[in-house]
C-alpha cells in the first residue's frame, strides 16, 4: 500500500466517521466561562440531576446500566439538554457503554465524587483513606472519557454555621484531587462544589472555595438554589437577582448545580427564561434541574415504571417547551479576555470557623506501616461490625490519650494517623494501652474480646506518618493490594546487586540489566470516539487505526509512538 493511497484510505475512513465516530470536544474553562475547546463557542450547562433510585434495592449505579441509559438519554436529548449529573457511581464497574451512549446524545458528565459510605460527615468531620482512596478510584474510572465535564468534590458538606469546620476537611480533599488529577489525567478536569445558599454563610462559602493557593481554589461554583416556587414569583421577587449580584464578581463559572422549586406543582419552569435570558445568561452559565426520575420526594421529569418502560410527566413537557425558545449564544472565546482575581479568604468568626490550616493528604502506606508495628490489634470481631467501631474507639479514648488519631479542623491540628481508617485507629489505640498501660500484659490486650494479640513485623512505628502514597501505590490501594507489599517496597536495601529495584533497573541499559529486557511493551489504548480497544505497540513503525471506527490512534516517530489527542491507555503487563 504506497503513502498517498493509505492517506486517501484514512482521510475517506475519516469522513464516514464523522458524526457517528467523534468525541465530544471537552470543555475547557476560560475566566468565568465555559467553552467548547474546539469551536471556542461559550458552553451552557443545560442539564438535569440522574440518579433513579425508588425501584431499586438500595444504591445502584446509573451509568452502569446500558439500557437504561439508552432510554433515558435519548429523551433528556429531546428535552434539549446537554449535561448529565449524576450523584453516586461505582468505579469498579464498567460505565464505557453508557458514557458512549451519553456522547452519542450530545450530553457532558457532571459527577460527584464522594458516596455516602466514604463521605465527610458535616457534624463531626474527617479525611480518612477510605474517602481518598474511593475518590481516586472514581477519577481514575471517569478521566479518560471526553465528555467528562467535572467533577463535584461536595454538595452541600457545610449547610449552616454550625458545620462550618467540615470545609476545612473539603478543601483538603479538593487541594489532593486537583494535584492528583494533574499527576494521573492527560487533560484538566475541572473540580467545584455544590453550595446549598444557607443564608448565613453563603458568601463564606462562595469565598472560602475560591481563595488560597491555586490547588485550594474550586474551578467551578454550583448553587443549589431553590427560591422560584411558579408563575407567581419574578426575576426580582424570586432572589435571583440578589444571588446575581452575589457573584458579579467572582472569577470563575458559576451555575445553578440545582434548581426546580416543586411548592407549586405540576412544575411550569418559568425560571428558565431568566437561567438562559438576558437576566442572568451574561453571569450565569446555565443550570441543572432536579431531577430526571419521579421519586419520593416527587421532584420527578419522567415516572420509570416496574416494567423498565417510562411515562414522561408534566413537569418534562413545561421544561421542554420553555427551553426550545433559549438559546443563548454568548461570546467567543478568543474573543473574551476578562480576567477577575480570586476571592479573599473569609475571617474566622463565630459562624465561620475553619482554620487555615488544612488536613494532611490520607497515606496508606503510613497507615500499613504503623499497623505492622502493633502487638495489640482489634480482632475480627471488632472489624466486623463497623457500625460500633466509634463507640470502641470512644471507650478506649477514655482510657488514655487519643490525640495521635484525633482530628480538629477549628485548631488546625491533626494527629499523625487522623487520616487512617476507623479499624486502623482502633487497632493503634489499643496497642497503646496494651503497651502504655498495660505495660504488655496479655490480660490487656483483650476488650472483651474486640482486641487480640499479634505478631509485629516492626519494631516500632518509627518513620511510618512520613510515608506517602507512591502512584503505583496508590493504584495498589484502591484495587487492594496487601499492605505487606507496599511496606516491603519502602524498607528495601538501598544496593542489593542481586535484587534491584524496578526504577534502577529502569535506568540501567536494557542489555547490561541483571536480566536483559527491552524497553518497549504493549498497551490498550481506548479510542476517545467509539472507546473501542485496541492493542497498540509502544514503538510501532506505522500508522495504527482503531478496528472500529477507523480513527487514527497513534503514529510512528522513529521511537516510542504518538497517541492522538485524547486517547487514554493503560500498559499490559508482563
Amino acid at each position: 500500500m504506497t503513502r498517498t493511497f493509505r492517506r486517501t484510505l484514512m482521510a475517506s475512513l475519516a469522513m464516514l466517521c464523522l458524526g457517528t465516530c467523534e468525541a465530544l470536544s471537552p470543555i475547557i474553562i476560560k475566566g468565568t466561562k465555559f467553552f467548547d475547546s474546539v469551536t471556542k463557542d461559550q458552553f451552557y450547562i443545560k442539564g438535569v440531576s440522574y440518579q433513579p433510585r425508588t425501584l431499586s434495592a438500595g444504591f445502584t449505579d446509573p451509568l452502569s446500566k446500558p439500557n437504561d441509559c439508552k432510554r433515558d438519554f435519548a429523551l433528556m436529548k429531546d428535552l434539549g439538554l446537554n449535561t448529565v449529573r449524576v450523584y453516586q457511581v461505582d468505579p469498579t464497574l464498567n460505565h464505557d457503554e453508557c458514557m458512549k451512549t451519553m456522547q452519542d446524545e450530545g450530553m457532558y458528565l457532571l459527577l460527584d465524587l464522594a458516596v455516602p459510605k466514604h463521605s465527610i460527615v458535616r457534624t463531626n468531620p474527617e479525611y480518612d483513606t477510605n474517602i481518598w482512596n474511593n475518590v481516586r478510584g472514581t477519577i481514575d474510572a471517569f478521566k479518560g472519557y471526553p465528555n467528562t465535564l467535572g467533577f463535584f468534590i461536595g454538595n452541600e458538606v457545610t449547610n449552616d454555621k454550625n458545620t462550618t469546620v467540615a470545609s476545612a476537611y473539603v478543601k483538603a480533599l479538593l487541594r489532593d484531587t486537583k494535584n492528583y488529577i494533574s499527576s494521573a489525567s492527560s487533560r484538566k478536569i475541572p473540580v467545584g462544589y455544590a453550595n446549598n445558599d444557607d443564608a448565613d454563610i453563603r458568601l463564606q462559602i462562595q469565598a472560602y472555595f475560591n481563595c488560597g493557593k491555586d490547588e485550594e481554589r474550586i474551578d467551578f461554583f454550583g448553587i443549589n438554589l431553590y427560591e422560584w416556587c411558579g408563575i407567581k414569583h419574578t426575576y426580582q421577587t424570586s432572589g435571583y437577582v440578589e444571588r446575581t449580584k452575589d457573584i458579579a464578581t467572582y472569577s470563575i463559572p458559576v451555575f445553578l448545580s440545582e434548581f426546580g422549586c416543586n411548592l407549586v406543582t405540576p412544575r411550569t419552569f418559568p425560571e428558565v427564561k431568566s437561567i438562559f435570558g438576558p437576566d442572568m445568561a451574561n453571569t450565569w452559565s446555565g443550570g441543572i434541574v432536579y431531577e430526571w426520575s419521579q421519586e419520593d420526594n416527587k421532584y420527578g421529569l419522567v415516572q420509570i415504571n416496574p416494567d423498565n418502560t417510562v411515562k414522561i410527566l408534566p413537569d418534562y413537557t413545561s421544561l421542554k417547551s420553555g427551553l426550545a425558545l433559549l438559546h443563548p449564544k454568548g461570546v467567543k472565546m478568543d474573543a473574551f479576555n476578562e480576567q477577575r482575581a480570586p476571592s479573599t479568604c473569609p475571617a474566622i468568626t463565630s459562624t465561620w470557623e475553619p482554620n487555615s490550616k488544612l488536613p494532611p493528604t490520607p497515606s496508606t502506606a503510613a497507615c500499613d506501616c504503623m499497623v505492622s508495628s502493633l502487638s495489640c490489634v482489634a480482632s475480627d470481631q471488632a472489624v466486623a461490625t463497623t457500625e460500633s467501631l466509634g463507640t470502641l474507639l470512644n471507650t478506649v479514648c477514655g482510657m488514655t490519650s487519643c490525640d495521635d488519631i484525633s482530628t480538629n479542623g477549628k485548631t488546625g491540628v491533626y494527629g499523625k494517623y487522623s487520616f487512617c481508617s476507623p479499624a486502623q485507629k482502633l487497632s493503634y489505640m489499643y496497642n497503646l494501652y496494651y503497651t502504655k498501660i498495660g505495660k504488655k500484659s496479655a490480660a490487656t490486650c483483650n476488650f472483651n474480646g474486640m482486641a487480640k494479640l499479634n505478631a509485629a513485623s516492626k519494631q516500632s512505628d518509627l518513620g511510618c506518618s512520613n510515608m506517602k502514597d507512591s502512584s503505583s501505590e496508590s493504584n495498589a490501594s484502591i484495587s487492594g493490594a496487601s499492605s505487606t507489599q507496599r511496606i516491603h517496597f519502602h524498607f528495601m536495601l538501598a544496593v542489593d546487586l542481586l535484587n534491584p529495584s524496578h526504577a534502577l533497573e529502569q535506568k540501567t541499559h536494557k542489555l547490561k540489566r541483571l536480566v536483559q529486557s527491552p524497553n518497549s511493551y504493549f498497551m490498550d489504548v481506548k479510542c476517545p470516539g467509539c472507546v473501542q480497544i485496541t492493542t497498540v505497540f509502544s514503538h510501532a513503525q506505522t500508522v495504527v487505526m482503531c478496528s472500529s471506527c477507523a480513527n487514527v490512534l497513534a503514529q510512528p516517530t522513529g521511537g516510542i509512538t504518538r497517541l492522538t489527542e485524547g486517547c487514554s491507555f493503560r500498559r499490559k503487563q508482563a
